[in-house]
């Protein structure tokens, strides 16, 4: 597998190499949704239920501000880390770090650690100390301790540590995106008298080779699991792949019909991201695959064209259905599962006037199913779909060694010690009147982590990615905007609903989001303020509650 995937990358080479197509333009998304009189009643007026009015998007391209409008989406572009993290006391100092030794960092302890609800103190002051030594290895020298180079002249090999697998993936980036940390490469005479001057600048080993649109997704997905890493791992959590699709499941309010039915149409939104879980305390659970949680969403998206509107609306929404998504499964805490379709008539009445239906699709052809060996007789069957017996009452009565068709040896390629199906045929499957499968995950166990109890909402946080770029949302999801997607009626009349003028039709207020600024993880000072953002969060999340009501601080 890795071999396979290792033939999609670049060769890196140590010279610049020649027609190289030109770089991919790196134009960060431009969505800002600030106004207050936008998140009134401009796009609740478009339907008596928000709902209805997003299950109306059948294409991506349909997306637009009426639909942030709808939900009271509030976003604050390029917020600070105090603003990103409701508490801003379990953030790292921004300065003050640089050049201490390990016994100034224990002497740091006691304010620097907190309890985490996993029953463990959170990472010393070392480890942070530790994780910004590395990340603050210059790139060049990184990449040839990767590449098991030699060190420059009169240097020594830098140690990686626990970001070696960071400036793995950062190396093969390399190979599609510029390294933003070096001064642009000029072409020929000025490129010579640039090399000639840049002799405090590190030797450049590797070169750009292919444009960023053509970047497998799978590295910048590497490169920002092994980022994220550098700080979950610490605090008891790790990046899990969801065993079942990340849907963002809408339920209009219940209708009743002419015939007297009470229906809900249901529908769901696919989101691509991962989640960050917390590991359990114990290892047999740990093993066996269990997870908590979850306490954030990962989202690294492949788009790199948003020369329109409609492209940062689209990947704006993606962000924002990670964050819906993550908050719908930590909202699971405590509750049942209950199948949509379970116990409605669609679910359970046979179709076809209740009897078993005839033949459909390539049955009624008389043809076999592809793929359904229950169909095909390894004896009997002819080319031509006939079956033996057939044949041999026919005017033809030439053997089958003489039709060139030895005897007992399947004509259609099918194993001689076919075993017998043991699961159903497509068909089968089809005829079976039952509800959609399962969206719960058995190995999960929901929790609202680190959520703030009985002030009706949940702070949902979203590492995303661009380019070679990481940023983190925080997004405060209403309880009461949870429970109108699942299906609950709002709480307007009729005649409430046809007024015009600004009101909270829905009674949940805003959906504020706060985005910080667009880290480049190639520059060495802004992924070290990443890292900063992100031990704040895993810090705000993590910590213990005790179970009851918190005490709110901050901008929470």
């Amino acid at each position: 597998m890795f071999s396979a995937f290792a033939t999609l990358i670049p060769q890196a080479t140590t010279t610049p190499p020649k027609d190289v197509p030109p770089p991919t333009p790196v134009d960060l998304p431009q969505c800002s949704l600030q106004s207050p009189n936008f998140v009134g009643s401009a796009g609740r007026r478009h339907c008596s239920s928000v709902v209805r009015f997003l299950q109306t998007l059948h294409r991506p391209t349909e997306v637009n501000e009426s639909h942030f409008a709808a939900l009271g989406v509030h976003l604050h572009v390029d917020a600070p880390a105090e603003d990103v993290v409701p508490d801003p006391s379990f953030l790292p100092t921004a300065s003050g770090w640089d050049g201490i030794d390990l016994d100034e960092a224990r002497r740091r302890d006691p304010a620097f650690r907190r309890p985490l609800s996993n029953g463990r103190l959170s990472p010393e002051a070392r480890v942070y100390v530790e994780r910004r030594d590395e990340l603050s290895v210059a790139n060049q020298a990184a990449f040839r301790t990767v590449r098991r180079m030699k060190p420059e002249p009169g240097k020594q090999a830098v140690r990686l540590g626990n970001c070696y697998e960071f400036f793995r993936q950062l190396e093969f980036m390399a190979t599609y995106w510029d390294d933003t940390s070096l001064p642009p490469l000029l072409e020929d005479a000025e490129g010579e008298e640039q090399e000639s001057e840049m002799t405090s600048t590190p030797q450049r080993t590797t070169y750009r080779t292919a444009p960023g649109s053509q970047m497998p997704a799978e590295i910048r997905h590497n490169l920002v699991s092994a980022f994220v890493k550098l700080v979950s791992y610490d605090f008891g959590c790790n990046i899990a792949p969801p065993r079942v699709e990340p849907r963002l499941h809408l339920v209009e309010p219940k209708t009743k019909s002419k015939g007297g039915f009470t229906s809900q149409r249901a529908s769901h939104f696919s989101s691509g991201c991962v989640f960050l879980y917390r590991t359990p305390a114990t290892r047999e659970a740990a093993r066996s695959g269990v997870v908590e949680g979850p306490i954030a969403a990962v989202s690294a998206r492949n788009t790199t064209n948003f020369s329109k509107p409609t492209e940062s609306n689209i990947d704006f929404g993606r962000e924002l259905i990670a964050a819906l998504v993550t908050a719908q499964l930590r909202a699971r805490e405590g509750k049942t599962e209950k199948r949509i379709g379970e116990g409605q008539w669609w679910a359970t009445v046979k179709r076809w006037g209740g009897g078993e239906g005839g033949p459909i699709g390539r049955e009624v052809e008389g043809d076999s199913v592809v793929g359904d060996k229950d169909t095909f007789d390894t004896e009997n069957t002819r080319e031509d779909g006939s079956s033996a017996e057939a044949s041999s009452s026919s005017t033809d009565k030439s053997s089958p060694q003489e039709s060139g068709y030895p005897r007992g040896i399947p004509v259609r390629g099918a194993p001689l010690n076919k075993k017998p199906r043991k699961t159903l045929s497509v068909y089968d499957r089809y005829r079976m009147v039952r509800p959609p499968s399962s969206n719960w995950d058995k190995k999960a166990r929901y929790e609202a982590i680190g959520k703030i109890r009985g002030v009706g909402y949940d702070d949902v946080f979203v590492v995303s990615s661009l380019f070679h770029h990481l940023c983190v949302l925080r997004v405060r999801v209403p309880e009461r905007l949870l429970s109108v997607l699942d299906g609950a009626v709002d709480d307007t009349t009729e005649e409430e609903q046809e007024g015009e003028g600004d009101r909270d039709a829905y009674n949940w207020g805003k959906l504020e989001v706060w985005r910080s600024k667009w880290f480049d993880l190639f520059v060495v000072e802004e992924r070290i303020e990443a890292i900063r953002v992100l031990w704040g969060m895993m810090a705000w999340a993590m910590r213990r509650t005790d179970g009851g009501n918190d005490e709110v601080m901050g901008n929470a």
